[in-house]
């Protein structure tokens, strides 16, 4: 028909990634960020880097039914070109953006975590009680967040503390 795209040409050598992102997660993704691509169908993931942040988001309609603001991020595949062979225009990949990481993180399960007036604490588990410590939390990714102060490596913490636990009560470790 009249107006419709004939063939479609690409350079296979130099693929770019274009990932939909949540508009509140986009903004800390920018130029340079690196991205680890995953189920793409090889065996090992793939390297690659953010070129661009689209300054303009779309409303998209989500499986659920919820509107939802997305901005386009575009990444360029940084890994040897012969591990991603078989790879083409229009495949899936899953991608996973990594805009802070560090060697050396102390960390406990985020669900360890409960609000005290107007800080964060955690039940640690010293001599067979629970002593709860107030923490300086740093960056949250979802299942884990940093301590920066409070704890030391190897404490360890009640994750999913109920009303039960107070300061002295005594517990008992797995």
């Amino acid at each position: 028909n009249a107006g419709e795209p004939l063939l479609e040409i690409g350079n296979t050598d130099r693929l770019e990634v274009r990932v939909d992102v949540l508009s509140q997660d986009a903004v800390r993704i920018s130029p340079g960020t690196r991205v680890v691509l995953e189920q793409w169908g090889g065996e090992t993931p793939l390297e690659a880097s953010v070129t661009r942040v689209e300054p303009q988001g779309n409303v998209e309609v989500s499986a659920l039914g919820v509107e939802e603001q997305r901005v386009q991020v575009i990444a360029e595949i940084t890994s040897p070109p012969e591990q991603w062979t078989n790879i083409g225009t229009g495949y899936r990949v899953l991608a996973q953006f990594i805009v802070w990481e560090d060697d050396n993180v102390l960390q406990v399960p985020t669900s360890a975590l409960f609000r005290t007036e107007d800080s964060w604490a955690v039940f640690a588990v010293e001599d067979g009680q629970a002593v709860r410590r107030t923490v300086n939390v740093g960056h949250r990714a979802g299942l884990f967040a940093q301590i920066l102060e409070g704890l030391s490596e190897g404490d360890a913490v009640i994750v999913h503390p109920g009303s039960e636990i107070n300061d002295g009560t005594e517990v008992e470790t797995n």
